[in-house]
């Protein structure tokens, strides 16, 4: 029984340590980027994600809810252009902004995350030629609270993931 309270003492240790480390040196700025090359000119590419509509037809998250309430606002595919969700306990509640667009080239958007916790994030997707397809970059820019530091690994795990997903289904999308 000895043995096992030191084991378990040992492993409780190594957590507590890694949360203080984590903490005091992780920093609260974070940054994911994911690409993958779609066999398909950067006009096809293009129509795909030069609008909130168009982004939410191979956005990985909007699964998590089948009744999600989605309302649009703005012109499609200009500055403006935005949704607001509003989901179970998966996908929570927020709005997605275009700020930015350079034609055939790169869309910038703002998030306001509502629920589970306010949150702000910006997020770009960037095309560019290589050779006769396109190569497209997906990151997001966001800041975590010192508490939330020791997840961070999860986190950018997660978001890897879910951007690879997202941009697989672009990718089978704009190959058609």
């Amino acid at each position: 029984m000895k043995k096992f309270l030191k084991i378990i003492g040992v492993i409780l240790a190594v957590f507590i340590a890694y949360c203080v480390i984590a903490m005091l040196f992780f920093d609260s700025k974070c940054h994911n980027e994911h690409s993958l090359v779609i066999n398909a000119p950067k006009e096809k590419v293009w129509q795909n994600v030069n609008s909130m509509k168009a982004f939410n037809t191979w956005n990985p998250w909007m699964k998590y809810d089948p009744n999600l309430a989605v309302t649009y606002k703005g012109t499609s595919g200009e500055v403006g252009d935005g949704y607001h969700w509003k989901g179970n306990e998966d996908v929570g509640e927020g709005e997605q902004e275009i700020t930015a667009i350079t034609p055939g080239e790169k869309v910038a958007t703002k998030m306001h995350f509502i629920k589970p916790m306010d949150d702000t994030a910006t997020s770009d997707l960037l095309l560019a030629s290589e050779g006769s397809g396109t190569k497209v970059t997906w990151n997001i820019d966001y800041e975590i609270e010192t508490l939330y530091k020791p997840m961070r690994p999860l986190m950018t795990w997660q978001m890897n993931k879910s951007f690879s997903e997202g941009l697989g289904k672009l990718k089978e999308l704009s190959e058609k």
